[in-house]
């Protein structure tokens, strides 16, 4: 076991239908395709994934996974693919795009040892990686990989060939091509930039990105921590690509895990931050992954003391160590006290959540869940949510590996004019993206000078919103000191649970010191906010561990709302953003307790509140 928990330390190291509300009548266009494709001015809700590894990443393959680039966009389309350990996998309900993104270096290389007709027979690795995988296999298979990879270059070399990588990159290339279908299901052609720690220690300092193209123009192969783990380097190779027609994106993931440097004060070399470098980091990476299996990146309890909700998917302080700078909201504010002492941001970001699955398939659901590492986590004992089938040698009943800490999340929310690449990835760049920690909410975020409560009403709202305000992730701009109106409109899931509130986040600079506060804006219910707590009251929805039912009647389908800050100040930078709670229900840990016949485990959380979290909206004097 001792082995098997090492290698989920390792893992830690690596890595629908068109919804629209108050549309008008839509457009059509024609993006290059032989076929019209529906274009809403107005924007429809896309749900994805942009975070999936197959068998082509190195980490993946030594998990048991099999599957393949073509594997995983079948999966998101919504049919049945099967799990290393062999059992079925499929979606509820397909998701709207999709990004294979698996790790640049070494990719495809290991795939390539194991087959014992492949170019590389005499490699001493590859005795580790032939024959069916197993539980067993992989601890050996990573026993054999990590001491290569802690070993001189000579050694490394074992596992780079660049032929080898340039086919995986065109194996995930052709894939992404043959299933993108303008209007109906959009791909993007993709992969993981592994910096930081390659294996996890006691204060790992993960600086993951996911880089995305635009379209079907990429380079020849995939920049990689092998040829620099600085993402400044990152972003100069994606600005040349750019100037040659490969527009593409980063997004950063796993902050919570980079010991407080994914959002430092400093650039890599630990000289002060200047504005050409937050300029180039705000062009590639506009957007952030907050949620996802490893955990939630939106905040943490010893940066937000007063959000009861903060303490969410975290996980334990001796594997996050340092939470300044590894979590959104403070960067966020720190953002704003850098704009205001220097005159630059190089943390205006948006906010999506994706799964980084491992297992070519992600899994979103509580009642569904088979966590993120192939044969490591799989059946229940091995991610610690049931008794283990016999005590392990030093007595312990249940396995402590870090994936009892992992969660069923997230999911992806874009709002495009189409389910086309253009679309989705504009709709990315300008920020107008959400994220969920895995139900399909559905989440609207507008603020401007003349919103008001007939935007509500209004068989045209939205259209009144984007013509009167500003979406998720923009800049807002007012003439005069009046407060502005923020309009917020939220649906539930119908699959999952009600909802319960729908809260404003705000942060704000007063002499160079940041500020946050939670602010309830509407309650479900028939409920009111309480105007000296700023809190709804409690809906009473409980939830019976013991069978995972909940409180009949509560919560709500839908909720919206206005909300004008009473205490805006016109001369102050500020952000806003919107967190969605549902009612309260099982976590994936109870439910595998109850297929079990046991009780829950009493040191794991049994409930949690689902959520989602829209991208944020600027104010600057």
């Amino acid at each position: 076991m001792r082995v098997i928990y090492l290698i989920l330390a390792f893992a830690l190291s690596a890595c629908a239908d068109e919804v629209t509300q108050n549309q008008s009548l839509p457009t059509s266009l024609n993006s290059g395709d032989s076929k019209a494709i529906t274009s809403n001015p107005l924007k429809n809700i896309y749900f994805g994934d942009t975070h999936i590894h197959t068998v082509l990443s190195f980490d993946a393959f030594l998990f048991g996974t099999r599957r393949t680039p073509e594997d995983a966009y079948n999966y998101a389309k919504g049919e049945l693919i099967e799990h290393a350990r062999g059992f079925p996998m499929q979606l509820g309900k397909p998701l709207d795009f999709l990004v294979v993104s698996d790790h640049a270096y070494y990719l495809g290389i290991l795939r390539e040892l194991a087959d014992p007709n492949g170019s590389h027979p005499d490699n001493p690795l590859a005795p580790y990686f032939q024959g069916e995988p197993s539980a067993e296999d992989s601890t050996n298979a990573f026993t054999g990989v990590f001491e290569y990879l802690q070993g001189d270059a000579e050694q490394i070399s074992l596992l780079s060939d660049r032929q080898i990588t340039r086919s995986a990159w065109q194996e995930i290339i052709d894939a992404a091509e043959r299933h993108n279908d303008p209007g109906k299901f959009t791909t993007f052609i993709g992969y993981e930039y592994t910096s930081g720690s390659v294996f996890s220690g006691p204060a790992p300092d993960n600086l993951h990105r996911n880089v995305i193209f635009k379209g079907s123009s990429v380079p020849d192969a995939p920049y990689s921590r092998l040829s620099s783990t600085n993402p400044e380097d990152l972003w100069s190779w994606m600005d040349l690509n750019r100037a040659r027609g490969f527009d593409s994106l980063a997004i950063p993931h796993n902050m919570n895990r980079s010991n407080g440097r994914m959002f430092e004060k400093t650039n890599y070399a630990g000289a002060p931050i200047d504005s050409a470098w937050a300029e180039l980091r705000m062009r590639n990476e506009p957007i952030v992954e907050n949620s996802q299996v490893k955990g939630t990146s939106d905040t943490h309890p010893l940066l937000s003391p007063n959000d009861e909700w903060a303490d969410f998917g975290i996980l334990p302080s001796a594997r996050g160590a340092e939470p300044q700078g590894s979590y959104v909201r403070q960067a966020l504010l720190d953002g704003l006290v850098m704009e205001e002492e220097l005159g630059f941001n190089p943390y205006q970001v948006g906010v999506i959540a994706s799964s980084d699955t491992h297992n070519g398939a992600g899994s979103f659901d509580e009642d569904n869940y088979w966590s993120k590492t192939g044969f490591l986590d799989t059946p229940a004992y091995r991610r610690g949510s049931v008794p283990l089938p016999e005590p392990a040698a030093d007595g312990s009943v249940y396995a402590n590996g870090a994936s009892k800490y992992w969660g069923a999340s997230g999911l992806a929310g874009v709002w495009a004019e189409s389910n086309t690449r253009d679309a989705i990835f504009e709709a990315m760049r300008n920020r107008e993206t959400f994220s969920t920690s895995g139900p399909h909410i559905k989440l609207r975020f507008f603020a401007g000078s003349d919103l008001d409560g007939g935007v509500l009403e209004s068989a045209n709202g939205v259209e009144h919103a984007y013509s009167n305000g500003v979406p998720m992730g923009s800049e807002l701009v007012l003439n005069g000191d009046k407060a502005p109106s923020f309009y917020i409109w939220a649906t539930q899931d119908p699959d999952t649970y009600p909802l319960q509130r729908l809260q404003i986040i705000k942060g704000w600079v007063v002499a160079g010191t940041g500020h946050e506060v939670v602010i309830d804006v509407a309650c479900s219910d028939g409920l009111s906010v309480n105007k000296d707590t700023s809190r709804c009251p409690d809906n009473e929805a409980r939830v019976n561990v013991s069978d995972c039912s909940v409180t009949a009647g509560k919560g709500a389908s839908e909720l919206s709302v206005v909300w004008t800050d009473p205490d805006f100040d016109s001369k102050q930078r500020a952000f806003y953003y919107v967190r969605v709670l549902q009612n309260p229900s099982c976590r994936w840990s109870t439910y595998d307790a109850i297929r079990a016949g046991v009780p829950p485990r009493p040191d794991m959380q049994a409930t949690i509140q689902e959520r989602a979290w829209s991208s944020p909206i600027w104010y600057s004097p």
